[in-house]
């Protein structure tokens, strides 16, 4: 599976981007966000890449950031949204704000975008509400401008076995309770000691 991919833009549109990686051709469709912010063409460009593979299709999809990934790949988890249907939500709406939705149920700012009826923007409010980190997780718990810490922690945690919901509830109680003094180690420590209990 390609999971990255870095090489020269050869030619960009906004339905698909090509990227030379020693004289191969990579088409890896992006989403708006990703689009605005890439380099001039014959420019070093790095992106994310979630490689779609299905008995007839392999297409490779590009994004800027690990966080629009990672909600691409949650988008396309909810029933009847495939690839196409999630490039369009990350287009029509930037990540953070996507997050805040999910988290507040907020179905006006889905619905807003293009493509996504009332139905399905209900759909995947159910289904992801409590799949996202909330954003303000690292605020609420004391550690601003410490969210790339508590990301780590929840990936690690995530990894060693743990529902996301579940590791997400031992951090703010971790959070809670110690505050802002914590190094990532002692943040995993403690959050570690409170699910074994």
């Amino acid at each position: 599976m390609i999971s990255q991919i870095r090489g020269r833009l050869v030619y960009k549109s906004p339905e698909e981007i090509i990227i030379d990686v020693h004289g191969v051709g990579y088409g890896v469709k992006v989403p708006l966000s990703t689009f605005y912010e890439l380099p001039a063409i014959g420019e070093e460009v790095l992106l994310q890449i979630y490689t779609y593979v299905r008995e007839d299709t392999l297409h490779l999809y590009g994004f800027l950031t690990l966080k629009e990934k990672e909600l691409f790949c949650l988008l396309i988890s909810v029933s009847g949204v495939g690839p196409r249907l999630a490039i369009s939500v990350l287009s029509g709406i930037s990540a953070r704000d996507l997050e805040r939705a999910l988290k507040e149920g907020d179905l006006f700012s889905l619905t807003r975008i293009p493509g996504v009826g009332r139905k399905t923007a209900e759909r995947i409010l159910v289904e992801l509400k409590d799949k996202v980190v909330p954003p303000d997780v690292a605020v609420a718990g004391g550690l601003q401008g410490k969210e790339g810490m508590v990301k780590d922690a929840l990936s690690a945690l995530v990894n060693l076995g743990y529902a996301k919901a579940v590791a997400e509830e031992a951090l703010r109680g971790v959070l809670r309770d110690r505050g802002d003094d914590l190094s990532l180690e002692e943040l995993l420590r403690e959050s570690l000691r409170l699910l074994a209990r």
